[in-house]
């Protein structure tokens, strides 16, 4: 049995093996900008610490070879067999480690992802949504960390008013922790459907930002100057537009997407069915 696969790869297409959220970003590596890394199947465990903890040294090593780097920094997720789906996105319920630097801290953090399934919010969050709280089956996703100037939810229809002719856009400078978290009140964009339009834009006090430190993250104050100021362009809304429209052609559902401009690329960090909408 094979531990690690892939983003990428066919074997890393299957959300049986390695939940949803590795599943789909695994079949848009091709075509969008989804940063290089590998996931571990939610069986993993069952083969033993030892043999998993040298999978993922391996794969780990390999993957920051691949950036000319030794302990190259990496995003660490949890990617449950049953999340990110169309009843129940589990947003927020898993554990999720940025900025993991060396081996002991990845195999720590994907030790931890694991675990995250069977705390008692998580059990809560699944006896909710009606499914099985024994028996927790959670693959682990392992990526290149991307160094986000912006962060944003975008969502392909606007589930705040229902409406089918709206792309909605929350964005805030740094990591997106923070607007994942609620931590900060981001900027809101909405782009028209048909035309590509940005309709309305509301730019908010930026208090709070997540930011990058030597091994994970902290949140800092907005510098002043950022503050107020929008964190897009409304050509760069357009882009992220853009790109949620394009996924939910491919899967052929609402799509609620993360993604991030770093360095003026567009990355896409996850991609999951809207679960809320009015």
């Amino acid at each position: 049995m094979e531990m690690i696969h892939w983003l990428g790869d066919p074997e890393c297409h299957d959300a049986r093996i390695v939940g949803p959220k590795a599943a789909n970003l695994s079949r848009l590596a091709a075509l969008h900008r989804v940063p290089p890394g590998f996931a571990i199947t939610a069986d993993a465990a069952a083969l033993g610490a030892a043999a998993l903890a040298a999978a993922v040294a391996e794969a780990y090593g390999a993957l920051s070879g691949r950036h000319g780097a030794i302990d190259h920094p990496v995003a660490v997720r949890s990617s449950a067999i049953d999340e990110d789906g169309n009843g129940a996105s589990f947003a927020g319920q898993h554990d999720t480690y940025l900025n993991m630097r060396g081996r002991e801290a990845v195999l720590d953090a994907v030790t931890r992802c694991v675990e995250s399934a069977s705390t008692p919010d998580a059990l809560a969050y699944r006896r909710q949504h009606g499914l099985a709280t024994h028996e927790t089956k959670i693959a682990v996703l392992v990526q290149a960390l991307v160094s986000s100037d912006v962060s944003a939810v975008v969502f392909s229809v606007n589930p705040v008013n229902g409406s089918r002719d709206e792309v909605l856009i929350n964005a805030s400078w740094g990591l997106g922790e923070s607007v994942v978290g609620g931590t900060v009140t981001p900027d809101t964009y909405v782009v028209e459907r048909a035309t590509l339009r940005v309709s309305s834009r509301v730019v908010t006090r930026k208090a709070r930002m997540t930011v990058l430190e030597a091994q994970g993250t902290r949140e800092v104050a907005v510098p002043r100057f950022m503050s107020e100021a929008p964190c897009l362009t409304d050509d760069e809304a357009i882009e992220m537009a853009r790109l949620a429209l394009g996924l939910e052609s491919h899967f052929g559902w609402h799509a609620d997407i993360e993604c991030a401009f770093a360095a003026g690329d567009l990355y896409l960090l996850q991609c999951r069915p809207i679960t809320a909408l009015r």
